[in-house]
């Protein structure tokens, strides 16, 4: 699987967490958890989603993509501004006001930075990019996916070299939280490796 599919696949994913947060937004006990776990969902799969890309995905920008460093530092800005509301999220009951601000912040930020991903990286990296490097880099980023972090983790470095030294401390740290919390139950699902 090439790089730009795994990640397409992945913004499919979150997208459709987003429309039904959107469409979700009842006040009895049980409209109240199910939209807090979609919203545990939803933080899993964009701390793995944002993980992934650090590491692997914007340093091929940096290297390959013309004006890379610039989009790279766009991207990871709004990355890092998303951490915070997922951090947010995460902390927050659902159903609270703190708890729905930062969703009502969270979705169009994400849907923007989906947009600029597809529509202004995407093509640009498509032509900087042979088709078997793109594959390879598909491969690890699906390959990395079971050991990234389950959590956003606000406060630490985006860069590739924490990510693949200290980020993996951190991931594994989250998924014995996650068992030992019943999160794992609320894990996206995964797109085996090709």
């Amino acid at each position: 699987m090439d790089a730009l599919t795994f990640l397409r696949t992945d913004h499919e994913g979150v997208l459709g967490i987003l429309e039904s947060l959107e469409r979700g937004r009842g006040s009895g006990e049980a409209e109240v958890r199910a939209r807090g776990n979609l919203v545990t969902t939803l933080v899993i799969a964009e701390s793995q989603h944002e993980a992934l890309e650090e590491q692997f995905f914007w340093p091929e920008v940096r290297r390959t993509v013309p004006d890379g460093d610039d989009l790279a530092d766009r991207a990871i800005g709004q990355e890092d501004g998303a951490k915070k509301l997922l951090q947010q999220l995460k902390n927050s009951r659902a159903g609270s006001s703190e708890f729905e601000e930062a969703l009502t912040r969270f979705i169009p930020a994400a849907r923007a930075h989906i947009e600029f991903e597809q529509s202004e990286v995407w093509p640009a990296f498509a032509d900087a990019i042979p088709p078997e490097t793109s594959n390879e880099l598909g491969r690890k980023m699906a390959a990395a996916k079971a050991m990234a972090p389950t959590r956003p983790h606000p406060g630490t470095p985006s860069g590739p070299g924490y990510l693949k030294t200290l980020g993996m401390v951190s991931a594994v740290v989250d998924k014995i939280r996650d068992m030992i919390s019943g999160r794992r139950s609320h894990y996206p699902p995964t797109v085996p490796p090709a």
